[in-house]
This record gives C-alpha cells, sequence and structure tokens, in this order.
C-alpha cells in the first residue's frame, strides 16, 4: 500500500496582524523619524475596493503612530495608472493626502510622489541619483519579498546616497516640512530691536512638521531665541529633520516647528531681514525617502538597514491570513487509520514469505 503525503494546498480567509508593528521593530522605526503609511489589504485592488483603504487605516492606526510628528497616516500607495475619481475621493476622506508612486493622469486633488528607482539589487540607476535636481525628492522603492523570492537590496546605491549631501526623510516629513517653510509670518512687536517671526500651520495640517526658512539680514543678531530660548546650532552634517539654526554668510538657515515664536535679538533698531521658504532641510542639495511598498511583515522589510542612516515611508498591507484546509485533518485521518492497517499487511507478508522459504 503506497501512502501520499499531505499535499493540499492552503486556503485564504479572513486577515492576519504584523505584531511588529508594535513590537520592538515599529517603535524603533518611528523613534528613527521613519513613517508608516498604508497599501491596502494583500491580494485586494485599491480600485475595486475602496472599504479597504479606510480599514487599512484602522488597522494601521491600532497599532502604532504614522510619525513623530503625528498619529494619523497621510501616505497612501496606490496601485500604478491613473486614480479614479472615486478612489481619490475614499483617499481623501480616510485622511489620506499624499499617494505615489507611479501615478498617471489626474491626482484629484492629492500631492502626488513619483518614483525616481528602485533600491532592488541590479536595478537601481545610479546615474539618476547622481543626477538629481536641487531641491527635489529622490523616491526610491523598495519591496524585501516578491511572493517566496528574497529581494536584496543594492549596496552600491547605498554608499551613493550615503555618501551625497542629502536629506533622508519620509513622504509626510518632506510634504509638512514645505507647508511650514512657506508659513513663517511675521509677527509685529513694540521692541524696534527684535524681529519675530512664526510658523502658523497648526490648524492646517495633522502633523506639526517643522519648516525650513533662509534668514538674511543687513546684520547679524546678537541672539536667535526659540519660545524664549537659545536655539540649537545645528551642525552642516546634520541630514536628519531637527530643530535649530544653521549660521550661513550673510543668514541662517532656521527650522522652527508650528505655533513657535523665533525672536532675533539685534543690537541697531530697525534691521533689515528677509526670508526665503526652504524646499529642502539646512540648506541640502535635495531629500531622499526609501519606501516599503507592500509591507506585510515589518522585520523581513527592515532587517538589513538597522544601522542604516536612510530614512523609510513604510506602505502596511495588511497580510491575509492563512486557514487550514478542510482536506487536511480529513487527510489527516486517514493516514492515522490506514498506517497500522499497511504495517500489519507487511508484516503477515514478510511472515508468510519467511514460511515458505
Amino acid at each position: 500500500m503506497i501512502l501520499l503525503p499531505v499535499t493540499a494546498p492552503p486556503v485564504v480567509a479572513e486577515w492576519d496582524d504584523d505584531n511588529w508593528l508594535w513590537n520592538i521593530i515599529g517603535p524603533e522605526r518611528l523613534e528613527l523619524g521613519d513613517e508608516f503609511g498604508c497599501h491596502g489589504f494583500e491580494g485586494i485592488d485599491v480600485r475595486e475596493e475602496n472599504w479597504v483603504i479606510e480599514q487599512c487605516r484602522d488597522y494601521l492606526t491600532e497599532f502604532t503612530d504614522a510619525s513623530r510628528w503625528g498619529s494619523q497616516p497621510v501616505s497612501f500607495g496606490h496601485p500604478n495608472g491613473p486614480i479614479d475619481a472615486n478612489t481619490a475621493q475614499s483617499i481623501s476622506d480616510a485622511g489620506f493626502s499624499i499617494v505615489g508612486d507611479m501615478i498617471e493622469g489626474d491626482s484629484n486633488g492629492l500631492h502626488v510622489v513619483q518614483r525616481l528607482t528602485s533600491l532592488e539589487k541590479g536595478q537601481t540607476n545610479l546615474t539618476a541619483l547622481e543626477n538629481a535636481e536641487q531641491d527635489s525628492l529622490v523616491s526610491i522603492y523598495w519591496i524585501a519579498r516578491w511572493h517566496d523570492v528574497n529581494i536584496r537590496e543594492d549596496k552600491d546605491a547605498i554608499s551613493l546616497l550615503t555618501s551625497q549631501q542629502v536629506w533622508f526623510t519620509t513622504w509626510g516629513e518632506w510634504h509638512g516640512h514645505k507647508i511650514s517653510g512657506e508659513s513663517f509670518d511675521r509677527i509685529l512687536t513694540v521692541d524696534p530691536q527684535v524681529s519675530t517671526y512664526r510658523i502658523s500651520t497648526l490648524g492646517n495640517s495633522s502633523w506639526s512638521v517643522p519648516g525650513t526658512a533662509l534668514f538674511e539680514w543687513s546684520e547679524a543678531p546678537t541672539s536667535i531665541q526659540f519660545d524664549g530660548e537659545e536655539a540649537l546650532i545645528i551642525p552642516s552634517s546634520q541630514r536628519h529633520l531637527i530643530t535649530g539654526i544653521r549660521p550661513v554668510d550673510g543668514g541662517a538657515y532656521v527650522t522652527a516647528p508650528p505655533g513657535s515664536m523665533i525672536d532675533f535679538i539685534f543690537e541697531s533698531q530697525d534691521v533689515s531681514i528677509s526670508h526665503t521658504p526652504q524646499t529642502t532641510f539646512n540648506g541640502l542639495h535635495h531629500s531622499v525617502s526609501v519606501v516599503g511598498h507592500h509591507v506585510t511583515n515589518l522585520h523581513d522589510w527592515s532587517s538589513d538597514f538597522h544601522q542604516s542612516p536612510l530614512r523609510f515611508t513604510w506602505l502596511i498591507e495588511r497580510p491575509a491570513a492563512l486557514e487550514m484546509d478542510w482536506r487536511l485533518p480529513v487527510l489527516a485521518v486517514a493516514v492515522l487509520i490506514s498506517t497500522p492497517i499497511a504495517i500489519k499487511w507487511v508484516v503477515t507478508r514478510d511472515k508468510a514469505a519467511r514460511s515458505e522459504e
């Protein structure tokens, strides 16, 4: 009697949770400055099933904040191609404002981030990374697994990125920083030796992201204070977003959080001072975000980047759960019943064969 192996295929049923979102890795990545956005549910096209957009948001926010700057996710990974009006409305209604990363046509009011290249080994366009435009956001695709295949990162691309004078950021952080940088308002004061500014965007965004402006003056201030305290000096080598000032000839890059009061204190009265909003933090050339797509297991997607200065936008996808096929227990019982019968038959046959010898 021949016993067949149990090889019935698994059946997808309902949904699983990725416990790395709230256990060890998720909190670590959040503290580093990574962002968590959404990509829907595994195996479901959001254009056909709009309900997964809001459900993915609820799944994510049950376990983690989206960023150190805000709790609600703002970034959504849309399938390549056009965005239809209904899907765009569902994305917006769920609180998302940014989509990517290979979008065609009208964005229907959503902010689009387009992919420049990929971080997969042998697939990175190094020339594109070397020639990135000033003040652009370079968005780099990353996926750790494709079906049963493990994907390796391009180490040459990582070496190139870490050697450049770039700001390592995320989709949401970059977008919020740009809005804040454009929102420095002059506040009138009674002291002619003090010029005061404030970023006033708290009511316009769910994230409180610092913004940067280049301030230039006819006379250097004796002090720059944030809410009455001397501002931190940011080194020119700083490539992750923090608040403070970076002095340069004739002025300083000032990066401040929304709502804070920035005082420039001068020795003279009525000093000429101007400011120019900055898209890129700290006077760096451009910005880079690596974007993890279809992230069903944060451990797999992030395991090669524990010590990396890169910052990631993780587009979380709720993984499908595997339910045991009903045929498996039936086959298992059949094996349990048939095995002793088969053994008894073999023993009896061997006995009969020996007695005939």
